[in-house]
């Protein structure tokens, strides 16, 4: 694992880490918490319905896991859930390669990481704190999945810092949604992509909107963030529309 890529191997696994693995040719990653024996918790929601836009974008982005022939002896069949739900790693992998969020980066590196979704600033709590609290989102609800302002990013970056964003018109902790608004806002709203018309130009000026974005929206830096106690967190409708997870696992 480095600067390139944070792929990792199962056995390379503690509890307490946030994993994630691309879905559908890297166009979005997947998130969740790993909490040993081969089991990861994560939010999730029914296959086809995680854009909510009625369009074929529907089923290109997607977290949960997709429907297989033989259900899964350990999980069953948890293509259709919503919620906060518990998974083998198998299921939660769907196929894909294994990777490691990684915090606590510094600043060069955060900027060579181009891809959002992949590392922060911020620092991360002990993996007994992880575990508290992706447990206990487990039983009680993380809200309503929003693919921009609550996604499975969202859920698993609150399990390792227990920060939460404290506004309601921005977007989440995800940097893999503040990676998608900063790189709209870099090619459309920049007013200095007139100041040059060739392409190099252009591309540098784009470049360094986009990293801009992206540091100043990453939850280790951002302003209209605060911790929360997830207990807080579930009792607080204020703070995050809260919803009970479907799921149907061993207890």
């Amino acid at each position: 694992m480095g600067l390139l890529s944070n792929k990792i191997q199962k056995e390379e696994l503690k509890a307490g880490d946030h994993i994630y693995s691309w879905r559908s040719a890297y166009i979005y990653a997947h998130h969740g918490i790993y909490v040993g024996s081969e089991m990861v918790i994560h939010f999730t929601r029914g296959t086809g319905q995680e854009v909510g836009t009625g369009t074929v974008l529907d089923h290109v982005i997607f977290s949960s896991s997709s429907p297989r022939d033989v259900p899964c002896s350990r999980c069953g069949d948890q293509s259709e859930f919503n919620g906060v739900i518990r998974s083998c790693l198998y299921c939660f992998l769907s196929g894909g390669d294994l990777y490691l969020f990684q915090y606590s980066v510094s600043l060069g590196y955060f900027i060579a990481k181009a891809r959002g979704g992949t590392c922060t600033l911020a620092d991360s709590d002990p993996p007994i704190d992880v575990l508290y609290r992706a447990s206990y989102l487990l039983d009680n609800g993380f809200g309503v999945y929003h693919i921009f302002k609550n996604n499975c990013e969202d859920f698993a970056i609150y399990c390792k810092t227990g920060l939460l964003v404290i506004t309601s018109i921005s977007v989440g902790r995800s940097g893999q949604a503040t990676s998608f608004l900063a790189a709209t806002a870099a090619i459309v709203s920049s007013p200095l992509r007139f100041l040059t018309t060739s392409v190099p130009g252009l591309m540098a000026v784009t470049s360094g909107m986009y990293c801009v974005s992206r540091f100043v929206s990453d939850v280790g830096i951002r302003r209209d963030v605060q911790k929360v106690p997830v207990e807080a967190l579930v009792s607080n409708a204020g703070i995050v529309e809260l919803k009970p997870s479907t799921r149907n696992q061993e207890e």
